[in-house]
């Protein structure tokens, strides 16, 4: 039989926190974003439960073939742009809306030779410091674009740094306002955190004054996969988004402990009383994080309870000590939802491992199987 380790992708989860995003979002129109191979999801895994955005965002052209292969026909934006001259070519023969952030992606399009004319998102550094024109530039790059005849509508873009914290997008969105305020185009404006916390109805929902950010695309991506953009000072359950992925797997052999006995490379655990520890088929090669030190939550038969020594390349040792029943064979959730309805949210493990939701669901090993649930 196969190893008894496995990963679910959840159809209904991802088409509801898709609909929690849209209603966060007013009127406005929403990307799924998939990049990443939609967030270590796989992408047509989660193409099902995602085709009801009104388009898909993503980083490279592999990537944005997959969707065409999968009948979708709406409009895909490559979040990054182009990286050379004949990227262009796959752009116009796959119908694709492309960011421009540099003076060398202009350069290309006006080298470009084409029929058609393309969609592009023009995007501005308005405080983030990575990609985007700075401000004072902005509009001599719009300029540009909209000279050549291989330019079809231009969309104006930002990406907000703070949106998730105490800063918020009040500074950025005022320096973004001032130089694009009489500039046609539709916006492109909100990530997951700044359309759950700072879009006009999302604030009225959390009883905030609303800052009347206005977008006429927005962007989620990690809010679509049941990770909370804010965590910890917002639980993915405040937000009501639920796990897109359970990985769980099983207990393959038990152990008794007595007192003072170590358990797990280093010996650095050791148990205070009697008890037993359920040995689960699941260690860092499958994606867990070496790093979580023992006390990370897991759900033993939907039970919560915690890992206790070091986490190893195959195996992880969990205590039993809350769920006596348990043994060879029982179910231990690693993230995601148990077979009961218990949730342990994937953002509480990766704090126990000093990082983030995105990592984790990113770093899904391949040897991990993988099974789309309704």
């Amino acid at each position: 039989m196969p190893r008894p380790i496995l990963a679910t992708i959840h159809t209904q989860a991802l088409r509801d926190n898709l609909s929690l995003a849209r209603c966060a979002a007013d009127d406005a129109r929403v990307w799924a974003v998939v990049k990443a191979n939609a967030y270590g999801h796989g992408i047509e895994r989660v193409f099902e439960g995602l085709r009801g955005a009104d388009g898909f965002a993503l980083l490279d052209l592999n990537e944005a073939q997959r969707v065409r292969d999968l009948g979708w026909r709406g409009p895909i934006l490559l979040l990054e742009g182009v990286f050379e001259l004949r990227d262009l070519e796959l752009c116009s023969r796959l119908d694709l809306w492309h960011t421009v952030h540099c003076d060398a992606q202009i350069d290309m399009l006006a080298a470009h030779k084409t029929n058609v004319a393309q969609r592009v998102f023009l995007k501005m550094n308005s405080g983030m410091n990575r990609l985007g024109f700075a401000p004072e530039r902005y509009r001599s790059a719009w300029t540009r674009l909209n000279a050549l005849p291989q330019v079809d509508e231009i969309s104006l873009m930002t990406h907000f740094s703070d949106a998730d914290g105490a800063k918020g997008v009040a500074e950025q969105m005022a320096v973004f306002a001032a130089m694009t305020h009489d500039l046609p185009g539709e916006r492109s404006l909100s990530n997951s955190a700044a359309t759950l916390r700072h879009m006009a109805h999302a604030d009225q929902a959390m009883g905030q004054p609303s800052t009347k950010l206005v977008s006429d695309w927005v962007r989620p991506g990690i809010a679509l996969y049941g990770s909370a953009p804010d965590f910890p000072e917002h639980s993915a359950a405040d937000w009501g988004l639920q796990p897109s992925m359970t990985l769980a797997a099983k207990i393959i052999a038990v152990q008794a402990l007595s007192a003072g006995a170590s358990v797990g490379y280093g010996s650095n655990f050791l148990a205070q009383d009697a008890m037993r520890v359920g040995v689960v088929a699941c260690g860092y090669a499958d994606g867990y994080p070496r790093i979580c030190p023992t006390g990370t939550p897991v759900l033993v038969d939907g039970t919560r309870t915690r890992t206790v020594g070091r986490v190893s390349m195959d195996m992880i040792t969990v205590d039993l000590t809350a769920v006596p029943q348990a043994g060879p064979g029982s179910v231990v959730t690693l993230w995601g939802t148990a077979a009961n309805g218990a949730v342990l949210s994937i953002d509480e493990v990766a704090a126990c491992a000093q990082t983030v939701g995105y990592e984790l669901m990113c770093g899904l090993a391949s040897r991990v199987p993988v099974e789309v649930a309704a």
